[in-house]
């Protein structure tokens, strides 16, 4: 009697359990089999594989990048598009008297 009472304690947590083993359970007994993905997946996964090897073969002979620091390659990318607010402001001023004369 002892275990019975110690099991009805616990007989949700069983029935969880059992609930949660028996859904896996059918879960993997309906599911394809994984020959049968692979079976069918198997053209993309020969392109995707030769796709990386074509990757790495182009990173090996590539020529190394020249010796700039990325320091630089950023600033002049900020530079762009930053601007010059000095040359900007005077191409301006030219635009709008150029616009203002020809009126």
């Amino acid at each position: 009697m002892e275990i019975l009472e110690k099991l009805l304690k616990f007989k949700f947590h069983i029935l969880s359990a059992i609930t949660l083993c028996s859904s896996i359970l059918f879960i993997l007994y309906i599911s394809p089999r994984f020959l049968d993905i692979i079976k069918y997946f198997w053209p993309l996964l020969v392109s995707t594989a030769l796709f990386l090897v074509a990757v790495l073969v182009f990173e090996r002979i590539s020529p190394p990048p020249a010796s700039t620091s990325d320091e630089k390659a950023g600033e002049e990318l900020l530079d762009y598009v930053a601007g010059q607010p000095d040359q900007l402001q005077a191409a301006v001023q030219e635009l709008e008297e150029e616009s203002f004369r020809s009126q």
